[in-house]
């Protein structure tokens, strides 16, 4: 069964990405895992975010997970996380289609000082409801036939679209975003490469 798992709307700083808002669904991992999930999806998709050029789309494979990312030339970003059956040209429509209604709603001088929290736009968990099935997307995908023309770079790890000496490793290590208890997690997952191992 396919499964849509995140949607994320990020704003591409100079040096760091942050988060707008995002929706998780999460049901169909435990209890216990779920706030560790969580926490890894939000720091994949904000590594992603930082390390995809303005006006460019890829699509990173990891483990069970296909992270889709879009970044717009006004540096507006979406991300969409799925399972590798999920359609990548219906997780990209979306992507575009959220992102088109997130800069009507929130213009471009506010997003650099908007958080999270104060941020209303329910849309984005009615999306990722509505899409759990993705022939719902059909009408939509068949609108938006410029995603045809634009070239979506496939990477097949988030080894691929680290910086030169990078390693996923260090960036887990190091990130104030990450519970003591997901990081916990990530070492065992990495140890297993069970549900949630992202490298």
């Amino acid at each position: 069964m396919v499964k849509l798992y995140c949607l994320s709307v990020l704003h591409k700083g100079p040096t760091t990405a942050t988060w707008l808002k995002s929706a998780f669904e999460l049901q169909s991992f435990s209890f216990f895992q779920r706030g560790s999930v969580q926490e890894f999806m939000s720091f994949f998709c904000k590594t992603i975010v930082e390390r995809t050029i303005p006006a460019s789309r890829q699509s990173v494979n990891e483990g069970e997970y296909l992270c889709h990312v879009y970044v717009r030339g006004d540096n507006l970003a979406g991300v969409v996380i799925t399972d590798h059956e999920y359609p990548s040209r219906v997780s990209h429509t979306l992507i575009t289609k959220i992102l088109d209604e997130f800069s009507v709603k929130f213009p471009v001088e506010s997003w650099p000082q908007l958080q999270e929290r104060d941020v209303a736009f329910p849309q984005l968990n009615t999306y990722l409801a509505k899409y759990q099935n993705p022939s719902e997307a059909d009408a939509m995908t068949k609108i938006q036939e410029d995603l045809d023309e634009t070239k979506i770079i496939l990477h097949n790890t988030i080894t691929a679209v680290l910086q030169r000496g990078e390693k996923l490793d260090d960036l887990v290590s190091k990130s104030e975003g990450l519970s003591i208890q997901s990081k916990a997690f990530y070492k065992t997952a990495r140890k297993t490469n069970s549900c949630c191992s992202f490298s």
